[in-house]
């Protein structure tokens, strides 16, 4: 069984933005959800975040509004191009580099893939997608565990299959696997193997990504959502943040709204009714992430189906 040294906050700060928020948006935002009460932050070479959250934190520091960098739980991902025998140590040490700290709290591989090496592009050329060479990669991510730059390891878009696969070969097991969830997408096989294997699961697009490639409006814009909000006097954010709360799950939710980022914080002190939840559970089933851009006859999955190990609807 996995262990996270340091528990992970249940509500954390996502800086994947589309398109690319300005640096100083980027580090003005963090900063602000740090005094509201934000500590933990998800980030990734893929999100062009790295820089602008290590600044927000050494500002912070500066400012008095942590005491040290250890009140903070910090996420990063090694995208793909890195995904390689030799590459992830180098590509963890950029990171920490960007961040301008010594360690990571939590170091993902970002999906079940690698590309080829070089600088990172997205999207992805479908001639660049490559099979991962697990049983490598993911000793690299020990070995870094072993040196102290990451207090633990995990994955990111992992199927039960894949997860399976995985703890065959691991001497450390991964501590967390962050997926797409939220009510229209709720992923009750996967928690249920993750249970079972002492497995964190950390969500992400709990609010469905609207506005991003990835994303869409069928969350915000679910009926059965919009009619408990508006029968318990709260936003539709805080009823889907609140259900993934009382699945025993984390979450990381991006806004740079001020109000928004404050009122994503109000969820600990109300609960939903079993009849909110019964309503919850008999909403239709979409995938938002599907991830077609990985799907390529020439590259290690070639459907929807081998990516996920199961059919879906998106």
């Amino acid at each position: 069984m996995a262990s996270i040294p340091k528990a992970i906050p249940l509500v954390g700060m996502g800086t994947a933005a589309f398109p690319l928020a300005p640096s100083e948006i980027m580090k003005d935002s963090i900063l602000h959800a740090i005094k509201v009460g934000y500590r933990h932050f998800d980030t990734a070479s893929a999100y062009s975040s790295e820089k602008p959250l290590g600044e927000a934190i050494k500002k912070a520091l500066e400012l008095g509004l942590i005491k040290s960098r250890d009140e903070l739980f910090i996420t990063s991902k090694l995208w793909g191009n890195d995904a390689h025998p030799h590459c992830v140590l180098p590509a963890l040490q950029q990171t920490l580099k960007n961040l301008e700290l010594e360690y990571l709290d939590l170091y993902l591989i970002h999906w079940p893939l690698s590309m080829k090496p070089g600088n990172f592009e997205f999207p992805v050329k479908k001639e660049n997608l490559l099979p991962m060479d697990y049983a490598s990669v993911w000793k690299d991510l020990e070995d870094c565990q072993k040196l102290g730059l990451t207090k633990a390891i995990g994955v990111s878009n992992f199927s039960s299959k894949k997860l399976d696969d995985l703890l065959r070969i691991a001497k450390i097991p991964p501590a967390v696997n962050q997926v797409e969830m939220n009510p229209l997408w709720q992923q009750k096989k996967l928690r249920e193997f993750c249970a079972e294997k002492g497995i964190h699961i950390t969500a992400y697009s709990p609010l469905g990504a609207r506005g991003t490639p990835w994303g869409g409006d069928r969350v915000m814009e679910c009926q059965v959502l919009k009619e408990i909000a508006q029968a318990r006097g709260k936003t539709i954010a805080q009823v889907c943040l609140r259900w993934i709360y009382e699945q025993g799950v984390s979450v990381v939710v991006k806004s740079f709204n001020k109000e928004r980022m404050k009122e994503n914080l109000e969820i600990f002190d109300w609960e939903l009714s079993v009849e909110d939840i019964q309503k919850i559970d008999q909403i239709q089933q979409f995938k938002g992430v599907p991830a077609l851009e990985f799907i390529s006859d020439e590259g290690p999955y070639k459907s929807l189906v081998e990516l996920w190990d199961e059919e879906i609807q998106f």
